[in-house]
């Protein structure tokens, strides 16, 4: 009734709940479904009769290089900034950059994304404020449209990662060996990076992968905002039309990422810690 509307007529309602197989036992229903998820078979849409696998692939690669732009730039930017807050610990580009991270990461991605498109596409036309991609679109083309949406992600998740960064690196900096260094004779910045940095690479990459499943499953916001093609876009306008069986895939989809993005974190966070590697 949800999906026909009010004035359906009964023999519409019977034969939809035919097609959609709900005359069957609710295990049987999930079995079935859980079948042809596992074969690659997602169903159809009941908007339109598509093939749902097939429209997720090309979402799904849109939103994975949106994604991919966004962790290129703030993964490394992240771990610079906490590496530079650490050096300067208390002084003024430590308050700088903590303040202007958690300045970021206080506004939601929707303001940020208005504010880019306000000033950077209108005011200065540097990027467009509608990222439009296409198959065969130039590398460089796709880099462009999808500059705005990617940079919104980025002053998302960099706080959080730099202010990470920058907690593990000053709780080695407590331990033992890093006054044995630093009573050596060892630059700051050496002691940083050679001893403190090394021993903190296990919570900081937790955190960085953390952040990366989010940018995989938190885009639906920003690529809404940017009418970017990818999936957060493809779930909105089909939960818009109550079309469940694309809605069920894009959930599914969307938890398998930030599982196995999870599962991924917890092996490298115990492959750079060897104290996680041997029994006590």
């Amino acid at each position: 009734q949800s999906i026909l509307g009010q004035s359906a007529t009964p023999e519409a309602l019977a034969n939809l709940r035919r097609d959609l197989g709900l005359n069957d036992p609710a295990y049987i229903r999930y079995f079935k479904w859980l079948g042809g998820a596992l074969t690659g078979d997602l169903g159809t849409a009941l908007t339109n009769g598509a093939d749902i696998s097939s429209s997720i692939g090309k979402r799904l690669f849109n939103t994975v290089f949106l994604a991919s732009v966004a962790a290129v730039v703030s993964v490394p930017l992240a771990i610079l900034l906490g590496l530079l807050a650490v050096r300067y610990r208390n002084r003024w580009p430590d308050k700088l950059i903590s303040g202007a991270t958690l300045a970021s990461i206080s506004l939601p991605e929707f303001f940020i994304g208005y504010l880019l498109i306000y000033f950077v596409a209108v005011k200065l036309g540097w990027f467009p404020s509608v990222s439009t991609v296409y198959d065969g679109m130039d590398f460089v083309d796709r880099l462009k449209a999808v500059a705005l949406p990617a940079a919104t992600l980025t002053l998302v998740v960099l706080a959080h990662m730099m202010r990470m960064t920058r907690a593990a690196i000053l709780n080695v900096m407590q331990s033992a060996y890093i006054e044995t260094a630093e009573l050596k004779g060892l630059t700051r910045f050496k002691v940083i990076a050679r001893h403190a940095f090394p021993n903190a690479l296990a919570p900081i990459v937790n955190v960085v992968m953390l952040n990366l499943a989010y940018l995989i499953v938190g885009v639906v916001v920003v690529e809404v905002i940017f009418i970017y093609p990818g999936m957060g876009q493809y779930l909105v306008d089909h939960v818009a039309k109550r079309d469940v069986p694309v809605v069920q895939a894009c959930g599914l989809v969307f938890a398998a990422f930030f599982i196995g993005l999870n599962l991924i974190a917890d092996i490298v966070a115990i492959l750079t810690n060897p104290r996680l590697r041997h029994p006590k």
